[in-house]
C-alpha cells in the first residue's frame, strides 16, 4: 500500500503536467481566436469600402452612357461586372478568410477593374465627358476609394499572414486543426498586372 505522502506525490506528478498542458492549450487557443478576429475585423473595413465603390459605379456608367456608343457594350459589361463583384463581396463578407469566397471575390474584382479600364479607354475620345463636373466628382471619389481599398486590403493581408504564421508554427499547429482553425485566404487580385481602376481614369 502506497504511503500517504508518496500517493500525494504521484497525484501531483500526474496532475501538474495535465494542468500546464491545459493552460498552454487555452493560451494557444485564445491567441488563435484573437488573430482570427483581427483579420476578420480588417475585412469589415474592406467590405464597407467595396460597397461604397459599388454604389458609385452605376452613377458613373449612367453619365458615360450619354456619350459612349451603346454598341460597344462596355457600359453594360461594367454593370454586369459590378453586380458580380457585389455578390462575390456579399459571400466573402459572410465567411472572411475562407478560400473559395475570397478567391471568387479576387476574380470578380479583377474582372471589374478590367471592364472599368475599357470604359475609361472608350471615354477618352469625348472631351465633353471629361469636362463634365459630375463626372470629375465621381472620378475623384472613386479614385480616393480605390486608394483606401488598397490600404485596407494590405492591412487585411498582413493580419491573415500573422494568423497563418502562428497557425502553422509548432507547437500551436498541433491544436489548430482539431479546434477548427483553418488557413485564411489573402485578398489578392488574380491578375497582378491589372491595376486598380483609378490608374485607368481619364485625365481631367
Amino acid at each position: 500500500m502506497i504511503p500517504g505522502a508518496a500517493l500525494i506525490l504521484v497525484i501531483v506528478a500526474m496532475v501538474v503536467p495535465v494542468f500546464f498542458v491545459g493552460m498552454w492549450i487555452m493560451s494557444a487557443h485564445s491567441r488563435l481566436v484573437g488573430l482570427r478576429n483581427r483579420y476578420q475585423d480588417a475585412y469589415t473595413r474592406i467590405d464597407v469600402l467595396l460597397k461604397k465603390r459599388y454604389s458609385l459605379v452605376p452613377e458613373l456608367v449612367e453619365i458615360v452612357k450619354g456619350y459612349v456608343s451603346q454598341e460597344s457594350g462596355t457600359p453594360d459589361a461594367v454593370l454586369a461586372a459590378r453586380n458580380a463583384a457585389s455578390e462575390a463581396s456579399r459571400r466573402a463578407g459572410q465567411f472572411p478568410g475562407d478560400s473559395a469566397p475570397m478567391m471568387d471575390l479576387s476574380g470578380a474584382e479583377s474582372a471589374l477593374a478590367a471592364t472599368l479600364q475599357r470604359l475609361f479607354a472608350a471615354a477618352q475620345g469625348y472631351p465633353e465627358l471629361k469636362a463634365d463636373k459630375k463626372m470629375k466628382g465621381l472620378i475623384d471619389e472613386l479614385s480616393s476609394t480605390e486608394t483606401e481599398i488598397a490600404m485596407a486590403r494590405q492591412a487585411y493581408n498582413d493580419a491573415v499572414m500573422s494568423y497563418n504564421t502562428v497557425r502553422e508554427t509548432f507547437p500551436t499547429s498541433i491544436i489548430a486543426t482539431p479546434f477548427s482553425f483553418g488557413p485564411a485566404e489573402s485578398f489578392v487580385l488574380q491578375k497582378p498586372n491589372e491595376q486598380l481602376a483609378h490608374n485607368a481614369l481619364p485625365p481631367s
